[in-house]
């Protein structure tokens, strides 16, 4: 059982690292997105492929879940709110969930606490 629960990690920081390389390659197509500003899509695309990445190697990883649930906290609400309220809630609610998904991470599976104890 419990090797089946350790590929709870992987699915859950692979899908971001995938996340973050869509980003570099559809920069432009989701600039409007995120107001307008396709150095802000290559901004967030580098952070979610650098929490994928200290997730899977375990360096900084309670760091790296804590600040990935709060930036999923924050795109649910800058970004997927007003769609939610036109009747597309699954953005909206994806995110508040893995928002959450990211600070259970943060409090029961990362292993680095030196930056965040």
């Amino acid at each position: 059982m419990q090797t089946i629960l350790g590929f709870g990690k992987y699915l859950f920081a692979l899908p971001f690292l995938v996340f973050g390389i869509l980003h570099f390659m559809n920069a432009e197509a989701m600039a409007p997105i995120a107001f307008g500003s396709a150095i802000l899509v290559y901004v967030t695309g580098a952070a979610l492929i650098a929490a994928s990445l200290s997730m899977l190697l375990g360096k900084y990883d309670k760091l790296a879940t804590v600040l990935l649930g709060v930036f999923l906290l924050l795109t649910a609400f800058l970004v997927h709110l007003n769609a939610a309220t036109e009747g597309d809630m699954g953005n909206f609610l994806k995110d508040l969930m893995l928002a959450g998904a990211a600070w259970m991470y943060a409090t029961t599976t990362a292993k680095d606490a030196s930056v965040i104890g």
